[in-house]
C-alpha cells in the first residue's frame, strides 16, 4: 500500500471517489496479486485459482455506502466471496486518474503522443513552507525536506530559494540552546529558506525539518497556495509526431487500442494535437477546446455531450473499459518493480468489460 500510494497518494482522489484498501487486513501477508480493472466474483474466484490473496483494481468495489451485506447485488456477493477466501481487495481510481504518469499517461503512449502535459491541472494542493535556520545547518535541513518530498516544482527537483537575516532570541530558563545562554539575548546570522510542498505530505515533512534542525524549538511558517500542481490534474494533452486526416487518426485508435468502434463527431482539418481522458471524461470537453486540441479521446459520451465538439476539434468516443483497459500495466510495473522477486503479479485474465457490440 505504501508503494501504490506513494506513486497515487490518496489525497489526491476526488471527493466522490472510494480509493485504498477496500477490503482485508493491512498486515496480510501477500503471496500473490491480481491486477484487474474492476473487481468481480469472477475476478475473485480468479485469485482463488491462481494463487492470489490482493486483488488491485482500478475500480473500487465499494463505491457506495453499504447498509448491509447480504449477497443481495454483485458487489456484495464479491465482497463476500473475498472476506471467506481472505482475499483482500485494493483499489485506485482517481488518485490514479490524477497524477502526471498514471491513466492518461498510459493512454497517451498507447497513442504515440509527445510533449504531453496534464489538461487540467489541479489547484489548492501546495504549501510553501518557510524555515529559519543557521547557515551551518541550512545544507543539511534542505536535504531532510527534500528527502521528504519537498522543492519540487515540475520536473525540477531540489528547489529552494534562502535568503540571509538575523534570528534574535532569548533562551529561557531550563532549556539547552543549540547556541547562547539562559536568560541571555542572542544574535545569530540565520537563513530564510522557502521551498514548495505537497499538502498531503506536511507531516512528514515537519518531522523531517524538526529531525534535522538543530534548534530545540524550530520556527517555520506554513502558507498554503492556489497555485496549480502541475503533476495532478485531470486529462492529458499532446501531439501526434505527425499530422493525420480525421479517418487515418481513427484508424490509429482502433488499431492502438484494439476497439471495434469509435463514435466521433464530423471534422475536416488534420488531426495533430490530441486531448484526451480516461474513463468518462464529458467534463473536460472544453478544457480540450481550450488547450486547441484538434481531437479529444474519451469514454462514455452522451448524445448531447456531443455537440459540445463546436466544430472546433473532433470528439472521440472509444468507451469507457477500452480507454482504461491498459492501467493494469501501470499496476504491474510498479509493483513488480518493488516486489517482483517477492510474489507473483498478475494481470487478470477475466474480461470485466460488461459491453459487447454487434456488427
Amino acid at each position: 500500500m505504501r508503494v501504490l500510494e506513494a506513486a497515487a497518494p490518496l489525497a489526491y482522489q476526488e471527493s466522490y471517489d472510494n480509493a485504498g484498501l477496500q477490503c482485508g487486513d493491512p498486515q496480510l501477508e501477500v503471496r500473490g496479486v491480481l491486477i484487474a480493472l474492476d473487481c468481480t466474483p469472477a475476478v475473485v474466484d480468479e485469485a482463488v485459482r491462481r494463487g492470489c490473496n490482493v486483488v488491485v483494481a482500478h475500480h473500487p468495489l465499494i463505491f457506495k455506502p453499504l447498509k448491509r451485506l447480504t449477497g443481495a447485488n454483485e458487489v456484495e456477493q464479491t465482497l463476500l466471496k473475498a472476506i471467506k477466501n481472505d482475499v483482500a481487495l485494493y483499489a485506485a481510481h482517481t488518485n490514479l486518474d490524477n497524477v502526471a504518469h498514471g491513466v492518461n499517461r498510459k493512454l497517451a503512449d498507447k497513442l504515440g503522443l509527445e510533449n504531453g502535459r496534464i489538461l487540467d491541472t489541479k489547484p489548492g494542493l501546495l504549501a510553501k513552507l518557510i524555515t529559519y535556520v543557521p547557515a551551518t545547518h541550512t545544507a543539511a535541513v534542505l536535504a531532510a525536506l527534500y528527502a521528504a518530498g519537498a522543492g519540487q516544482v515540475g520536473q525540477y527537483s531540489e528547489c529552494s530559494f534562502r535568503s540571509e537575516g538575523t534570528g534574535t532570541f532569548t533562551p529561557g530558563a531550563g532549556t539547552s540552546p543549540f547556541q547562547g545562554t539562559p536568560g541571555q539575548p542572542e544574535t545569530t546570522r540565520e537563513d530564510r529558506v522557502e521551498v514548495l510542498l505537497p499538502l498531503h505530505l506536511q507531516r512528514s515533512a515537519l518531522a523531517a525539518l524538526r529531525a534535522a534542525h538543530p534548534y530545540e524549538e524550530v520556527a517555520y511558517e506554513i502558507i498554503k497556495l492556489e497555485n496549480s500542481h502541475q503533476e495532478v490534474g485531470s486529462g492529458f494533452v499532446g501531439e501526434l509526431p505527425e499530422a493525420l486526416s480525421p479517418a487515418e487518426f481513427r484508424q490509429r485508435l482502433r488499431t492502438a487500442l484494439g476497439v471495434p468502434v469509435v463514435k466521433y463527431t464530423d471534422f475536416e482539418r488534420p488531426i495533430k494535437k490530441v486531448a484526451l481522458c480516461g474513463g468518462a471524461g464529458s467534463f473536460l470537453i472544453g478544457n480540450a477546446r481550450a488547450a486547441g486540441a484538434d481531437a479529444y479521446v474519451t469514454g462514455d459520451l452522451k448524445y448531447h455531450e456531443y455537440f459540445g465538439a463546436e466544430g472546433q476539434l473532433m470528439l472521440c468516443d472509444v468507451g469507457h473499459f477500452e480507454s482504461e483497459q491498459f492501467t493494469g500495466e501501470i499496476f504491474q510495473d510498479l509493483l513488480a518493480a518493488n516486489f517482483g522477486s517477492n510474489f507473483a503479479v498478475l494481470i487478470a485474465q477475466t474480461l470485466t468489460n460488461p459491453v459487447r457490440y454487434d456488427f
